[in-house]
């Protein structure tokens, strides 16, 4: 008998380990509520992910067996269980994140101890972090080696006889959200990543910075394939092997267009090549500074920021996405990070601990990584990256669609006073729409301190 450990991936298919547990004997398949682990993500996330468990459930439920729920700390129920079922290996997936690492260590301790022997696979990641350099200058260097290591295709989902017929009536809690979620559970993940690749894919490099389109058709522009992928409902061999088949069927622009969402895929890949290799991520800069960065602390501007109060629309709208919705394009999603760790010089560790609070495809690589790179503490080549907020609209949304949708103070202002709306005076911004906010921070002003900080804190000036 061997046990399969449900950690971050609710799913029977596309599920190495689980895959690896079902090839030779029976598995009972085991989700262990670790309260501690899950308080450490946002409470949206936190019930899309326990949704997708309760479908898992259902779906062991289909194929005659169950998913055994237990709560507690995985190391002392894991070693209850394997006894409980005389198991003789307990497989997992494997983890990048130092929580979860830490609680894998504790897990293989306390089995080693038991006599019970365990199997960890890589799940996560298309290609080991471990078989990779430690470091690489940019993102290109990466893509290259990564691109050289074969990809595997889909795990199939286990036969139901590889499946221990066992009953369990516990379960785990399905709570409520302040927003609304999506639909929850592989088929629900699949059924829009298939809608991606019958209608997006291949005009996914034309549109996937096409604010507009992202109003009008949101899975279209872009796949919003995000928050099933953070929260396991669907692994990443599965996305990647749709994209290839369909580069594989097409030609010219189109396939260009489909390269272009692989190419986007690698990049996730990059932000869990850095977690493994620097668990710190998300606590130290990971450029190395000869001076300390003259972060601001100012809490006015941090709520005017969270709260999309900012008077720069391209950065409110992308904000009152986040809140409202616990998703941001990703456009936006890099103009208000420069903004904050730019402009308002706020340490991009706030920034990324709000989006770790509000976000359902929050991502703790990804995350923690991209606030990095955005924050030119990161692996970004260029010294000090700072997106304007003005010209980005100017470039991303000329219409103002995006703007309109998300901050509606707006919607009867002419698009382009938007774009030009923090270079107006203040004058012409009260007549034109007097309940919208004015700029917390001058744009040349927030521009030019950014500047000096960061050329003083690599010793330039």
């Amino acid at each position: 008998m061997r046990l399969f450990w449900h950690r971050g991936d609710a799913r029977t298919r596309d599920n190495a380990g689980l895959a690896a547990a079902a090839r030779d004997g029976a598995v009972v398949p085991v989700f262990v509520y670790d309260s501690d682990l899950l308080a450490t993500v946002g409470a949206r996330q936190r019930a899309f992910f326990l949704r997708h468990v309760k479908r898992l459930e259902d779906r062991y439920r289909e194929l005659g067996s169950d998913l055994v729920v237990r709560a507690g700390d995985p190391d002392e129920v894991l070693v209850d269980l394997a006894d409980e079922y005389d198991a003789e290996t307990v497989f997992y997936n494997d983890h990048y994140r130092p929580a979860r690492r830490n609680r894998q260590r504790a897990v293989e301790d306390a089995l080693a101890g038991a006599g019970v022997e365990t199997d960890s696979r890589t799940d996560l990641v298309l290609v080991d972090p471990g078989r990779l350099d430690e470091r690489y200058p940019n993102h290109s260097r990466f893509h290259d080696d990564w691109e050289a290591v074969p990809k595997r295709g889909p795990y199939a989902e286990p036969d139901a006889d590889a499946l221990a017929a066992v009953r369990d009536g516990k379960t785990v809690p399905e709570p409520d959200a302040d927003i609304d979620l999506p639909e929850a559970g592989y088929e629900a993940a699949r059924e829009r990543f298939d809608e991606f690749l019958d209608y997006g894919i291949t005009s996914y490099n034309d549109t996937r910075d096409d604010l507009a389109r992202a109003v009008e058709a949101p899975t279209h522009a872009v796949s919003r394939m995000s928050s099933y992928l953070a929260t396991g409902a669907i692994g990443i061999r599965e996305l990647w092997a749709g994209a290839s088949d369909v580069y594989d069927a097409v030609t010219g622009g189109e396939r260009r267009n489909v390269e272009k969402y692989r190419y986007e895929l690698s990049w996730r890949e990059q932000m869990y090549h850095l977690l493994y290799y620097t668990p710190d991520l998300a606590v130290s800069n990971y450029k190395s500074f000869p001076n300390e960065i003259a972060w601001r602390d100012d809490d006015e501007a941090f709520e005017a920021w969270a709260r999309g109060e900012t008077g720069y629309p391209l950065v409110d709208a992308g904000m009152r996405q986040l809140n409202a919705e616990g998703y941001v394009h990703n456009r936006p999603r890099q103009v208000v990070a420069s903004f904050l760790t730019k402009h308002l010089l706020i340490d991009w560790r706030r920034g990324a601990r709000y989006f770790t609070k509000q976000l359902i495809d929050h991502d703790y690589a990804s995350n923690h990584g991209a606030w990095q790179w955005t924050a030119s503490t990161g692996t970004d080549s260029v010294d000090v990256r700072i997106f304007d907020p003005v010209s980005q609209m100017a470039k991303y949304d000329e219409d103002a669609r995006f703007v309109k949708a998300y901050v509606p103070e707006l919607a009867d202002v002419p698009a382009g006073k938007v774009v030009d709306w923090p270079t107006l005076s203040r004058g012409e911004r009260e007549e034109l729409a007097p309940d919208y906010h004015h700029p917390i921070v001058d744009r040349n002003e927030g521009y030019e301190r950014a500047q000096r900080v960061f050329e003083e804190a690599l010793g330039k000036r």
